[in-house]
């Protein structure tokens, strides 16, 4: 973990859903121990049929579920610097390289820890 950005990929290889939980947990609970990390990216895919896979239900709920931690929870088709939430993350934690930004990419989503 470097910089203020970590990047997990929960879809690789695929895990039963509470495996993925216990993950999420585990990382976003270090991020808001740590001094410098703010903003957890989770790659999960979007699944084989083209209409969003279990996997990022899956990460989504979880955020939605433990949205108090959090000051944003981005999906990836949303992440962009048009976005106001975006926009708020990079004023606040600084700007960091990152691919996805504005790719509009369905596989991911964006936490803001608190």
């Amino acid at each position: 973990m470097s910089g203020a950005l970590v990047t997990i990929d929960v879809a690789h290889p695929p895990r039963h859903p509470d495996d993925v939980e216990a993950e999420l947990d585990d990382v976003a609970a270090r991020i808001m121990r740590s001094a410098s990390h703010r903003v957890l990216k989770v790659v999960h895919g979007y699944g084989s049929s083209g209409r969003g896979g279990t996997t990022r239900e899956v990460v989504r709920n979880w955020a939605f579920r433990r949205r108090a931690r959090f000051r944003a929870v981005i999906a990836g088709e949303s992440y962009a610097l048009d976005d106001e939430a975006t926009r708020e993350l990079r004023l606040a934690v600084g700007s960091y390289g990152d691919p996805d930004l504005g790719g509009a990419n369905r596989g991911i989503t964006i936490v803001w820890v608190k």
